[in-house]
């Protein structure tokens, strides 16, 4: 089965990590993109992933997402990723790729309604508890006025938000997150990353995010794991994060990090 409240919460309370990686490798196409990867993800946190363009962020996602082949060995939520049953992985976990499939035709409701299709799969009737999953993702992403509507014909922050409703009404525990911002403008982007972040505050949900605006991952996110060349740099907190060396290290350019007058840190270059 794929765990009820109560054996999550004694996971949770058993302080076992989100994802345990150990010596995790990717190879693809005759090139290793992840390279003996060690890393514990705490559960319950927004965690960002960052570094450059190639270092391997995508792929560590889809890796978790299983969307990747890959070496050495991954838990989730305690239980190796092998011996998760597909459908129930499915239920305890959503997936958003960096380009989300074509929608056309298709109402805001429609799309949100895709994520009970782990529950009930392709020729399951929707019933009460679907309709109630799907009125409450809808509620809690802001997408009410809008259920009526195209997707085609909504903005891209809009967009966003209607994708992630999608896997709210999946009940999935875990949100895995492939650069969610990368298209929209910067009002967007706080709009999309503020929603997520409450998601999990909240509703005690985890998130992990491709990011590549260091300032919006050290803002938004509880934890980050910075990856360079397809090896872990850092771990930890956003402060371990905001330092000109750390920054230097992952990105291999000079970056002075100034302190806002409420006390967060911003990285520009030097």
């Amino acid at each position: 089965s794929g765990g009820t409240l109560a054996d999550l919460a004694d996971h949770e309370a058993s302080g076992m990590s989100l994802f345990a990686i150990r010596r995790l490798g990717v190879d693809v196409a005759g090139r290793r993109l992840i390279k003996g990867l060690d890393a514990d993800l705490p559960s319950g946190r927004v965690i960002a992933l960052i570094g450059h363009n190639g270092s391997g962020k995508s792929t560590l996602l889809k890796a978790l997402a299983r969307q990747m082949p890959c070496t050495g060995r991954v838990s989730f939520e305690g239980r190796d990723l092998r011996d998760w049953h597909p459908r129930d992985y499915a239920r305890r976990l959503g997936y958003l790729p960096q380009t989300t499939p074509p929608a056309e035709g298709m109402l805001v409701r429609e799309l949100v309604a895709l994520g009970r299709y782990p529950w009930h799969g392709a020729l399951g009737r929707i019933g009460s508890r679907d309709r109630q999953a799907i009125a409450l993702a809808l509620a809690e992403c802001g997408l009410e006025p809008m259920a009526g509507r195209l997707v085609d014909t909504l903005s891209g922050g809009e967009r966003q938000r209607a994708w992630l409703a999608m896997m709210i009404a999946q009940q999935a525990g875990t949100l895995l997150l492939d650069e969610p911002i990368s298209a929209l403008d910067i009002a967007h982007q706080v709009e999309v990353l503020s929603l997520v972040r409450r998601m999990c505050h909240d509703q005690g949900r985890s998130a992990v995010i491709v990011l590549h605006d260091v300032n919006m991952a050290a803002r938004f996110c509880d934890h980050v794991l910075a990856l360079k060349g397809g090896r872990l740099v850092m771990q930890g907190d956003p402060d371990a994060l905001m330092r000109p060396a750390m920054l230097a290290r992952i990105y291999g350019l000079g970056m002075q990090v100034l302190t806002r007058d409420d006390g967060a840190r911003v990285a520009i270059p030097a």
